[in-house]
């Protein structure tokens, strides 16, 4: 699957934080000029479980 954006997120050393994973990925989108993809990842994101978190995160950007 390939992502919405070109955007590159760090997230090793984030896992099992899912508060930080939601900031790091939200602020990488606003910092890109995805602001409104910002909000929508942030909906999306949070709407299930850990699992679907980080599949929401691979939809929305590149993730290392």
């Amino acid at each position: 699957m390939e992502p919405k954006t070109d955007i590159t997120v760090e997230l090793v050393g984030y896992d099992g934080n899912a508060f930080a994973i939601l900031g790091r990925v939200s602020r990488a989108l606003r910092k890109g000029g995805h602001k409104e993809l910002a909000e929508e990842f942030m909906k999306e994101a949070t709407s299930r479980d850990y699992d679907h978190l980080l599949q929401t995160c691979m939809k929305y950007v590149n993730v290392e």
